[in-house]
């Protein structure tokens, strides 16, 4: 994950060099004689490394906009927090002086991606960005205690 301005350059920079040696191991492949499906997989593991560059860049830069997408799940709030640091233009060690903790305790928990957080420290830094979280509970199925109690009990 993104996280500042620097790592964004860098992943910018990293991604033009992946394109260069990209085109480079496609050409090499091809003059190979590898059959055309051949060589597809052997492209795939640095196509999905190159994939999932151009992901980070593309959530960061958005992030930056303030284009949040919203969560689905309590799990994903890690990476909401962070991106509100990020849309804020706050470093870590501003972030950690409104939360009255350390640079090096923020700088954990965003590596983290926050997980295993208190809800009182996920609202303490929603309240320092003015941000909230709307909710609605959606159910996979209907509430049944009988079945409820069986998974218990497994």
């Amino acid at each position: 994950m993104i996280r500042n301005e620097k790592e964004y350059k860098d992943s910018l920079r990293r991604l033009d060099q992946d394109r260069e040696v990209i085109k480079k191991q496609r050409g090499a492949l091809d003059k190979s004689g590898l059959a055309q499906d051949e060589s597809d997989r052997a492209m795939e593991p640095l196509l999905s490394f190159h994939q999932q560059l151009v992901e980070e860049v593309e959530w960061y830069e958005r992030v930056k906009r303030q284009e949040f997408e919203p969560i689905m799940s309590i799990t994903q709030i890690g990476r909401l927090l962070i991106a509100l640091r990020i849309a804020s233009n706050l470093s870590q060690r501003e972030l950690a002086r409104c939360l009255g903790v350390s640079e090096a305790q923020v700088s954990r928990d965003e590596r983290n991606e926050y997980h295993g957080i208190s809800i009182e420290r996920a609202t303490k830094i929603l309240n320092v960005f003015g941000a909230h979280l709307p909710s609605q509970v959606k159910l996979d199925r209907p509430l049944d205690r009988r079945s409820i109690l069986a998974g218990a009990m497994r």
